[in-house]
């Protein structure tokens, strides 16, 4: 049974708001509430739960930003995604930093459109089962501590599935595959374990690792999907799916995983030399999960073979990855790979994508 979604829509032009309502027509599930200014659009916010907002920029009165403000300053509103509608990106950076998830532009892409407000729906629904399910665990702390500790183990669980699962968001619209988020993940937690993380630590690592890419979801197609090299523009809105991944995951510091996740997704593409993006962070200022889980993505992605591209031998792979080391890479990372790299060939060799089908990752307790 598909989940019912209500979307506010506002936008000064009553023209605008039909064109929303036109393109949702056919999904029965969703629901469309017009505001025709900001004032009215608060007024529906204090009165009715959404799922995601559709927020004009320029509207007279009060403007989009002006109205973003205001909600982010509600905490009962503070992770509704607000998807900025807007013919120009002049002030996209300003939306960006007060809280807003994404962009849509004028004129609307309808399939867009759609599958990015929906996509966000989703993944707010994803945010409020883990905070709903937190709040009736913690209700129950001092009434039934055996239960709760079973609740609180069935809790963790679900995080690491939820984990997995948005990892598998990015992945759908990605041309990777199921065989890199568990090779990446595993070889991650063995660098972790490398490294001298504690058991609880490579267990984070392991379970965090698949969310590395998750902003993708918010990249357009065109050049998600764009064969060959991107032009500098296409790169720049390639590199804002760090930014989008951290903010789909912000305000998730009482959960582990997905704190972990949001850490990793911002930095996974910083370089040790300071020239990676989006910060420019170098060295040890680089998150040493981040620093982890770069090296393993990098080698699985040079290793495999993808639909546009066959596998790098070996040799090159090790070749470049050495090269890197001090540049791209922490260097203490890429000597315990190198000094280790027969356990990392056990799992490339264990996890090929012809036979990989399903994408749970086990428990380190499972695998000792």
């Amino acid at each position: 049974m598909l989940d019912n979604f209500s979307i506010l829509a506002v936008d000064d032009e009553p023209f605008n708001l039909d064109l929303i309502e036109a393109a949702f027509m056919e999904y029965t599930n969703v629901e469309i509430i017009n505001a025709i200014n900001a004032k009215e659009a608060l007024e529906h916010l204090e009165q009715k739960k959404f799922d995601v907002v559709l927020l004009d920029i320029s509207m007279p009165m009060m403007d989009g930003i002006e109205a973003l403000k205001i909600i982010k300053q509600n905490p009962k509103l503070k992770l509704l995604p607000i998807l900025m509608v807007t013919a120009n990106t002049e002030r996209e950076s300003e939306a960006l930093k007060l809280g807003a998830s994404d962009f849509i532009t004028k004129p609307y892409d309808i399939e867009v459109l759609c599958a990015r407000t929906l996509n966000y729906a989703k993944l707010n629904r994803y945010h409020e089962q883990i905070i709903n399910q937190t709040e009736i665990l913690e209700s129950q702390v001092q009434l039934r501590t055996k239960e709760l500790q079973e609740a609180l183990k069935l809790s963790k669980e679900a995080e690491y599935e939820i984990s997995i699962r948005l990892g598998r968001a990015s992945e759908f619209r990605d041309l990777e595959t199921g065989g890199h988020i568990k090779r990446m993940s595993l070889y991650s937690e063995l660098l972790a374990r490398l490294y001298g993380l504690d058991k609880q630590e490579c267990e984070l690592v392991l379970y965090a690792a698949p969310l590395h890419d998750i902003g993708k979801v918010g990249i357009p197609d065109k050049i998600l999907l764009k064969p060959g090299r991107f032009e500098p523009h296409e790169f720049e809105i390639m590199k804002q799916h760090s930014v989008i991944g951290a903010k789909i995951l912000d305000g998730t510091q009482r959960f582990p995983v997905l704190n972990a996740g949001r850490i990793i997704a911002l930095q996974h593409h910083e370089k040790w030399d300071g020239t990676g993006y989006p910060s420019g962070l170098s060295g040890k200022n680089i998150h040493l999960y981040a620093r982890i889980i770069t090296v393993a993505d990098v080698f699985d992605a040079l290793s495999s073979k993808r639909c546009y591209k066959e596998a790098m031998e070996l040799d090159k792979v090790l070749s470049i990855m050495k090269k890197d080391s001090g540049t791209h890479f922490d260097p203490l990372l890429i000597t315990l790979f190198l000094n280790n790299l027969d356990e990392f060939l056990k799992i490339k060799e264990k996890y090929k994508d012809e036979e990989f089908t399903d994408c749970d990752i086990k428990s380190l307790e499972e695998r000792q």
